[in-house]
C-alpha cells in the first residue's frame, strides 16, 4: 500500500501521518469542537509534559463520570462520509468476520418479511442490552432461558417485573432489566417496533448504542455504534491519545464509525468491528499479526517507529474513581413455628424478605432485613440496636422479648462490589419463634406489599441479587456447621446444655 503523509505544522514539534485512512478523516471537514484542538495522534498516551502552543487554546471539555454510559454521551448528530481507505479497511474487516465470528445464539438470519425482521430485532437488543456490562459466556446462558420464556417482545410485555427481575438475577446493573420490560410494554402498546435509530431512541431505556445494534442488523439502517469494543478498535486505528471517558473524545469516536460504517452491510460491519475488538484487539494482549486491518492501524505504525510507543496505550487508560465505601448490617430473619424437632429438622421455617424502594441502588428487588450503619458502629451492639429498630418499624415483633428468640448469632462479613460502591455486610442470623399466625405479624408492619415470607425451598429456588444469595448461602454453611457441633457434642453435655 503506497504511504501518503502530511506535516502538521506545530510549535516545537512535527507529526508525521503515514495511513491514508488517518490524514483522510483529518482533512474531512470537521466540527467546531474539533477545529483548535492538535491532532491528538502526534503522540502516545504516556507523554505527560509538553510545550504549549503560543495560540490561546479552548478549555478542556468537563470529564465524564466514570458511571456514565457509552449510550449517553452519542452525539445528537453523526458525521457520515466515507474516507478513501475506508473501502479497503471495511472489506478486509468484513472478509474475517464472515470466516472467524462466533457462532452466538442472537446472530441468526431474519426470516422474510416484517415479522421477522422484529423477531431478529427483539433478538438483538435483548443480547445487545444484557452484554452490556457482562461477558458473552455468561449472557449465552440468560439469553437462552430467557428468549425461551419471553420469545417475543408481545410476551415480554406481558411478563411483572418480579418474574422479570427472577430471571435477571445474578447479572446485575438491574435497571437494564426495568428498562427493557417497560419498553416492551411501550412497544406492544404501539404494535409495531421501530426499525430506524431515530425511533429507537424514543423506547425507554434504548440510547444511541442499542439503537444503533438494533437499527443497523435487524433493519440494515447505515448507522454506527459505539461500544467498549469498538473505542478500542477505532482508538488504536486513529491512534487516540485523548481522554476516551471526555464527551468530546468520545463524540469524535461516533463520527469515525459514521465515517467507517459500510453501506452495504452495516450491521455485519458493526459487529465485526465489535468482535474485532472482543478477539484479536483485545485490551492487553492484542494480536496485531492476525488483524484483518493491521495495515491501517496508527498505533500499531507508532509502535513499529518508537520503542517506548506500544498498541496498548491506546486508548488511554483512566484511573477509575476509588468505589464509595459502605457498610450495612444484615439480618437473615428466621421465623420458626410448630415443635421444636420439626424446627431443629427445619421444617415450618421462613424467611422474611424485604423489597427495597422502586428507584436507586437494585430498585424492586427483594432482600433480607438490611440498614446502613455508620462505619464507626459496625460493633455487634450498635448493629443489633440499630436492626430491631428497623425490625420494629416492619413488623410488629419485639426483639427484645426473649421469649420469642431462639438464637442470635453472627455469621460473617461479606464484601460486595457494585461499579461505585463497597458494600461491607455484616450478616448476623436471627431465629424467632411464634407461636401465632406468621403473616398476622407482617401484615401489622407499616407496609405489608413490601414485606414477604418465603420457605426454605422457596428461597433456595427464586431469583436474588448475588450479594443476597451469598449472604444466605453464608447462612446455610453457619447453620451446618453448628448442626455438626451439635452432632459430635457427647450426649451429656447435650443434655445439659438443654436444661440451662
Amino acid at each position: 500500500m503506497s504511504v501518503w503523509s502530511r506535516t502538521w505544522s506545530w510549535p516545537k514539534k512535527t507529526l508525521l501521518l503515514r495511513s491514508p485512512l488517518l490524514s483522510q478523516s483529518l482533512l474531512a471537514p470537521r466540527p467546531s469542537t474539533f477545529q483548535n484542538r492538535a491532532p491528538p495522534m502526534a503522540k502516545s498516551p504516556k507523554a505527560t509534559t509538553s510545550r504549549r502552543p503560543t495560540r490561546k487554546r479552548r478549555a478542556s471539555p468537563a470529564a465524564v463520570p466514570s458511571s456514565a454510559d457509552i449510550e449517553d454521551l452519542a452525539p445528537s448528530g453523526v458525521l457520515a462520509g466515507p474516507t478513501s481507505a475506508a473501502p479497503a479497511l471495511r472489506s478486509g474487516l468484513l472478509r474475517w468476520y464472515d470466516a472467524h465470528r462466533r457462532d452466538l445464539p442472537w446472530r441468526f438470519s431474519a426470516a422474510p418479511g416484517r415479522e421477522g425482521r422484529e423477531k431478529r430485532a427483539y433478538a438483538v437488543w435483548v443480547s445487545e442490552v444484557m452484554l452490556q456490562q457482562t461477558r458473552v459466556p455468561v449472557v449465552i446462558d440468560y439469553y437462552s432461558r430467557w428468549m425461551a420464556r419471553w420469545p417475543t417482545v408481545e410476551t415480554l410485555a406481558a411478563a411483572t417485573q418480579e418474574e422479570v427481575n427472577e430471571m435477571w438475577a445474578g447479572l446485575g446493573y438491574y435497571r437494564r432489566a426495568r428498562f427493557l420490560l417497560e419498553g416492551a410494554k411501550q412497544i406492544a402498546e404501539k404494535g409495531e417496533f421501530p426499525s430506524t435509530a431515530s425511533t429507537l431512541r424514543q423506547v425507554r431505556g434504548i440510547g444511541d448504542y442499542t439503537a444503533g445494534a438494533i437499527a443497523s442488523i435487524a433493519f440494515s439502517e447505515v448507522t454506527p455504534l459505539v461500544d467498549g469494543n469498538v473505542v478500542r478498535v477505532i482508538s488504536r486505528l486513529f491512534a487516540i491519545a485523548d481522554n476516551p471517558k471526555e464527551s468530546s473524545t468520545v463524540k469524535r469516536f461516533w463520527e469515525l464509525a459514521g465515517q467507517l460504517v459500510d453501506p452495504s452491510r452495516p450491521g455485519d460491519f458493526n459487529q465485526a468491528m465489535m468482535e474485532l475488538g472482543a478477539t484479536l484487539c483485545s485490551k492487553t494482549k492484542p494480536d496485531c499479526s492476525q488483524c484483518p486491518v493491521s495495515s491501517h492501524c496508527q498505533a500499531l505504525a507508532l509502535s513499529h517507529e518508537n520503542p517506548l510507543v506500544g498498541v496498548t496505550d491506546y486508548p488511554r487508560v483512566v484511573p477509575k474513581a476509588k468505589p464509595r465505601r459502605d457498610f450495612a448490617a444484615v439480618c437473615v430473619v428466621q421465623i420458626a413455628q410448630g415443635l421444636e424437632q420439626e424446627t431443629a429438622a427445619g421444617k415450618c421455617n421462613f424467611f422474611l424478605l424485604i423489597k427495597r424502594p422502586e428507584e436507586g441502588l437494585l430498585a424492586g428487588l427483594w432482600e433480607f432485613p438490611s440498614v446502613l450503619v455508620d462505619e464507626r458502629k459496625t460493633d455487634p451492639l450498635n448493629r443489633r440496636k440499630e436492626m430491631d429498630r428497623y425490625l420494629k418499624q416492619l413488623v410488629d415483633i419485639d426483639v427484645e422479648q426473649e421469649s420469642n428468640l431462639i438464637l442470635r448469632e453472627d455469621v460473617g462479613q461479606h464484601v460486595h462490589i457494585f461499579s461505585h460502591i463497597r458494600l461491607t455486610m455484616h450478616v448476623e442470623l436471627m431465629v424467632l419463634k411464634i407461636k401465632g399466625d406468621v403473616g398476622q405479624a407482617c401484615n401489622k408492619g407499616q407496609d405489608s406489599t413490601k414485606l414477604k415470607l418465603v420457605d426454605e425451598s422457596s428461597i433456595d429456588s427464586m431469583g436474588l441479587t448475588s450479594g443476597i444469595r451469598k449472604v444466605y448461602n453464608m447462612v446455610k454453611a453457619f447453620k451446618e456447621k453448628k448442626l455438626l457441633e451439635q452432632s459430635q457434642m457427647p450426649t451429656t453435655k447435650r443434655s445439659r446444655r438443654q436444661k440451662q
